[in-house]
């Protein structure tokens, strides 16, 4: 394990900051500081990151999208529930 030469904490060898290259300190990995560490965060919030999924579903359980927006076939023919 290495020291920094700035704060004379112990850094963990082998690894580096993902945001900088630094090698990472044991008390924010796996990052090598506070810095850093809130530099991803920040990125995180601003959306600056992002996951990559699926086309989503306008009704979250799964059901037909249309019967979501109220465009049942009754509904498009005029017709109306209480004919």
């Amino acid at each position: 394990m290495t020291i920094d030469r700035k704060t004379r904490e112990p850094k963990s060898a082998g690894r580096t900051c993902p945001i900088c290259g630094d090698p990472t300190d044991a008390n924010y990995q796996p990052f090598c500081s506070r810095r850093c560490a809130d530099i991803d965060l920040s990125r995180w919030l601003k959306g600056t990151y992002a996951i990559p999924g699926g086309r989503a579903d306008a009704d979250e359980d799964g059901d037909d999208a249309q019967a979501a927006q109220g465009t049942h076939d009754d509904q498009r023919e005029g017709r109306h529930e209480d004919e």
